[in-house]
């Protein structure tokens, strides 16, 4: 895949891969998510990513809202711990409408008080579903039992008392020390030519000040397994079993998603799904994620079962996990696990708008762009010893941390 750089003097960087297609897909990632608040301002970077839609000098909420939706196209916007993304699915024509809106909605908002006083409603309505919602609830609860104390254990939505506490003052406070050039991608993938791609991201966003100010995360450290149950008013139980495991740029961080695949990714022949689901009939739900950070990671094991199926339904994860600590992979099943991880990503690659949003938070990550050719080889490469290696470390049972929501 062929795909093209560019840094703005300010410090901006742009990503732009062609594509032989109508539909064009560019976003704007920013390097500044809820890891990076403090603790009053937890909630501070998703409600940012919701008011910057509510007003700007020149549109109203309206004007905001149609002006992609009047020709067919999709706007959206997301906040992950480390990031937050805004953008654009459309046709490639509307290249130019499409970036001078977001360059609008980024450095432009005004944030009414009328209008933030109804997104928080909102947003309190978003924290009273997610609540409702155990099976979604537990993940955060579980980052929170992991990382306690630390900025990456908060949950991005924040909470219903600091929403309310929450002014233009602190919008922009926020805005000014973490919305930084330097810390900035724009990435792209649709039919246009690079260099008018160029012409356009430089008009609207080239003369925003440049900020040269160091990404300043406290890392995470002092990780000590724990284990809590929760009394919860729900139909089944819920439980959580995980581990730290490799930040972003660790060269672990392939085999282990490699590993993290064969255990419980999304295919119906993953080891847990397997055993657990087929063969014991214990679940409908199970699965196993490898999320890395700037400077950690964790891998979680989650299982939801009828009440009463917990310990035995644990007995047989456990010794799935024993098997990878204990049994070397022989090259059959090497070779099956390539071919499978292989396979997924080049699916996943297939779709432009993960594709952009891939390049995007790429470069803002490690600053380059990995093929699809590259990241196979990458798995290519991964021995049946590292997997080993790595589940011994990972799936250490001393290490496990445990979080379970048992109905009341």
């Amino acid at each position: 895949m062929n795909y093209f750089e560019y840094r703005l003097p300010n410090g901006i960087r742009l990503v732009h891969a062609p594509a032989d297609s109508p539909v064009a897909h560019c976003g704007i990632y920013i390097g500044a998510g809820s890891r990076d608040e403090d603790e009053k301002e937890h909630g501070l970077a998703h409600f940012i990513e919701h008011a910057i839609f509510k007003g700007t000098k020149k549109r109203k909420v309206y004007h905001i809202l149609s002006r992609l939706e009047n020709v067919g196209a999709d706007l959206n916007a997301f906040t992950t711990k480390e990031e937050t993304c805004i953008y654009a699915s459309f046709q490639k024509a509307y290249y130019e409408r499409v970036l001078e809106l977001i360059y609008d909605i980024t450095f432009c908002s005004v944030f009414p008080d009328k209008e933030l006083a109804k997104e928080k409603t909102v947003i309190m309505d978003e924290i009273s579903s997610y609540k409702d919602a155990p099976s979604e609830q537990i993940f955060d609860d579980f980052e929170e039992l992991v990382f306690a104390g630390h900025p990456l254990g908060r949950n991005i939505l924040g909470t219903k008392k600091n929403l309310k506490r929450f002014t233009q003052n602190h919008i922009r406070q926020f805005i000014h020390h973490h919305y930084l050039p330097d810390q900035m991608v724009i990435s792209s993938v649709g039919n246009i030519s690079f260099s008018k791609l160029i012409r356009i991201v430089s008009k609207y966003f080239e003369n925003l000040p440049s900020g040269d100010q160091p990404l300043q995360r406290r890392a995470f450290s002092d990780y000590r397994p724990v284990a809590r149950q929760v009394r919860k008013s729900t139909y089944q139980t819920h439980c959580i079993i995980g581990n730290l495991a490799y930040e972003f740029s660790d060269p672990r961080r392939t085999p282990m998603a490699l590993l993290n695949n064969i255990l419980g990714g999304p295919g119906m022949n993953s080891r847990l799904n397997l055993s657990v689901r087929e063969k014991h009939g214990l679940t409908y739900n199970i699965e196993s994620g490898y999320t890395p950070y700037t400077d950690t990671g964790l891998l979680t094991i989650y299982l939801g079962i009828e009440n009463g199926l917990l310990d035995r339904t644990l007995h047989y994860v456990d010794l799935e996990l024993e098997k990878l600590r204990k049994i070397r992979l022989g090259p059959s099943q090497m070779n099956i696990a390539h071919r499978q991880f292989e396979g997924q990503l080049a699916i996943a690659w297939e779709s432009n708008l993960g594709r952009m949003l891939s390049m995007g938070k790429s470069i803002l990550v490690m600053n380059r762009v990995q093929s699809l050719e590259e990241m196979c080889g990458q798995i290519e490469s991964v021995t049946a010893g590292q997997l080993l290696d790595i589940a011994n470390e990972v799936f250490d049972p001393g290490r496990m941390s445990r979080l379970t929501f048992l109905s009341r």
